[in-house]
């Protein structure tokens, strides 16, 4: 994939477009509507602009919308991110491994975006909806083994960050052994695209567990709360 460094500014474009969408937090957004412009999500519940606080604070309508504008989103950065990186690869070999390695670098920046947003203070959620529309774009496999252990965990549990978490771990893992024992030994993908999949997969693994420490600490505690919307 070394022809990417002589289109470096496509790559460049792509990842400043998947920030940006991803800098619109649909949870702080929604919330000022419904609350008319009196609340801020960042300043309600847990303090987390993502779609479990927006539930438990102001309720099932706008919970509904956060989750379903954080899904187009992404999708729409990882899909805008595809398609930049198709025409950097151009006529090269493997074009399908440029674009699918192009949608998980951007629905890492828009994961970003979406977290620390430019047009809210850098302070926003913690990715796991963004992180969602990202892998139903950029791989659908992981998508349905992801939703699958996450509605497993969280109908047992019915604590959604130990879902998300679990989720977190487990992304890298079923991202390598999708992308190596099916698209490179089977489909004939190059080394270099399960590396890099793998690689952006761990990375956002490590970036959500992070950003769910203070859910950990409350996990080991016993203290973490269970889903319960407001009325």
């Amino acid at each position: 994939m070394s022809f990417l460094s002589s289109n470096w500014y496509l790559v460049l474009i792509a990842v400043v477009i998947a920030y940006l969408l991803g800098s619109v937090n649909t949870a702080v957004i929604v919330t000022k509507i419904f609350t008319k412009g009196k609340e801020d999500i960042r300043e309600m519940g847990s303090g987390n602009a993502g779609f479990t606080n927006v539930l438990r604070s102001v309720g099932k309508v706008p919970a509904i919308l956060t989750i379903v504008c954080d899904l187009l989103k992404s999708v729409i950065a990882v899909l805008i991110g595809g398609w930049l990186f198709s025409i950097a690869a151009g006529n090269s070999e493997n074009i399908d491994a440029v674009v699918r390695v192009g949608k998980y670098i951007c629905g890492f920046f828009c994961i970003l975006g979406h977290s620390y947003p430019i047009y809210f203070h850098f302070k926003g959620g913690k990715g796991i909806v963004t992180a969602a529309g990202m892998m139903l774009v950029a791989d659908w496999r992981v998508f349905l083994l992801i939703l699958g252990t996450f509605l497993i965990v969280f109908l047992i549990s019915k604590i959604i960050s130990l879902a998300s978490i679990i989720c977190a771990c487990m992304f890298p893992i079923y991202t390598f052994l999708l992308t190596f024992f099916i698209d490179y030994q089977n489909g004939g993908y190059p080394l270099l695209y399960v590396l890099l999949c793998t690689l952006a997969a761990l990375g956002i693994c490590v970036f959500v567990v992070i950003k769910h420490s203070s859910n950990i600490g409350r996990l080991i505690r016993g203290e973490e709360k269970k889903i319960k919307a407001k009325k």
